[in-house]
């Protein structure tokens, strides 16, 4: 430890510039004292975010941050994908990686305190969510919040700058400052998702045609032209590219009803009978062809696995998950009934080389990619009895 603490401060500082993560921050200032005190930790709070321009039924925005980790247990060789919420020093929540669903009960085998320095830790993407505020916020504390803002968020760090999708389907930005937030006029069609990539944002509308924002002028420009064909569009970075994804919905009942039952009642399970299922996916990569940029489908996807999240997308490889294979996208799926009570949401797995499209199975590699597994993943949830105290990072 002693030869780490006599490294040059020059030298210090231009290794800590090159860390990007909160995590990789974390894990340097921990080597020693002197390294501890030249990097300040990151401030995971953010201040209170108004709704002038975008909302009338708030009193404001409170901007959550979650990060999506792969973690591996000790003296074992399965991975699994966690989100992390910390925006409250001394709560720390773990949400499903792709529907944001807080999971309140772990595996019973769980330790009660985990320090995540003795696990094999690798930070996949960082989300962020708006959250109406309740009511008007004290001194001490930010006030009740709710996830009620479904619209994806992307967020520069740097430069503090948020752009969301307004109710209207146009494009919002808020710059660092800013009391109001500004609509950007631009709407041949409603937009589906948007991103930062590259050190730029861009957004996807229902058609796909994608933009590049920018932000400090409130304009647009066109980079590549419209793929008519499916729903909803999302966009996702993997190892370095942006990608698209194209999902097709179909909106009927489900298979497994049986609709012949003398006692079937339409009108009780119109909402079943309504419910989107998703029935494709196509995924597009965008690259450049002479001067111009275009979506250009994928047939495979190599190792890595892409996940569309409610609140973000973002990709892994599937080499780091031993029983699984790449190839594939994960995908929130349809509204499923747990004991005919509750309802959850599944997650839904497409793999491009066969082009078959369902559910995580339970007997499946994938099933141990989500850690808690969610309730209709587990076979015993009685089991599910005991949470974490707290989490020490």
């Amino acid at each position: 430890m002693a030869e780490w603490s006599q490294l040059p401060r020059e030298l210090v500082d231009l290794i800590s510039t090159q860390l990007l993560s909160e995590t990789d921050l974390q894990r340097f200032r921990s080597v020693c004292s002197s390294w501890r005190s030249s990097v300040q930790p990151l401030n995971s709070r953010f201040p209170i975010l108004p709704n002038a321009g975008i909302s009338d039924t708030t009193w404001g925005f409170y901007l959550s941050k979650r990060t999506i980790f792969r973690l591996s247990l000790p003296h074992g060789n399965n991975n699994w994908l966690i989100k992390v919420e910390r925006d409250n020093p001394l709560k720390t929540h773990f949400m499903n990686p792709l529907t944001g669903s807080e999971f309140l009960t772990p595996l019973p085998d769980f330790p009660r305190s985990l320090n995540l320095l003795n696990f094999r830790l690798q930070e996949l993407a960082q989300e962020y969510a708006l959250q109406y505020i309740c009511y008007r916020p004290n001194a001490n504390s930010i006030g009740d919040s709710v996830s009620l803002y479904m619209e994806k968020v992307a967020f520069c760090a740097h430069a503090f700058l948020l752009l969301t999708i307004h109710v209207s389907g146009k494009l919002a930005v808020l710059r660092n400052g800013e009391r109001r937030w500004t609509i950007i006029n631009d709407l041949p069609s409603p937009y589906d998702d948007v991103v930062y990539f590259g050190g730029q944002f861009y957004a996807v509308d229902s058609t796909g045609r994608t933009v590049a924002v920018d932000v400090n002028n409130a304009s647009v420009e066109v980079v590549a032209g419209s793929v008519f064909g499916g729903d909803k569009k999302f966009l996702v970075e993997s190892d370095g590219e942006l990608f698209m994804v194209d999902k097709y919905l179909s909106v009927g009942p489900d298979n497994e009803m049986d609709y012949d039952d003398e006692n079937y009642e339409f009108y009780e399970d119109f909402d079943c009978f309504m419910s989107e299922r998703t029935v494709k996916l196509v995924v597009y990569k965008l690259e450049k062809e002479g001067e111009e940029w275009r979506w250009v489908e994928v047939k495979s996807l190599g190792d890595r696995m892409l996940f569309l999240g409610d609140n973000c997308g973002f990709s892994a490889s599937a080499l780091e998950f031993p029983g699984c294979k790449g190839n594939c996208v994960f995908f929130t799926g349809q509204n499923r009934e747990d004991d005919g009570l509750v309802k959850s949401r599944g997650v839904g797995v497409f793999d491009l080389e066969s082009g078959s499209i369902g559910a995580v199975a339970n007997d499946s590699g994938y099933s141990q990619l989500f850690w808690p597994p969610p309730r209709w993943l587990h076979s015993d949830p009685l089991n599910l009895e005991d949470g974490l105290d707290h989490l020490n990072i």
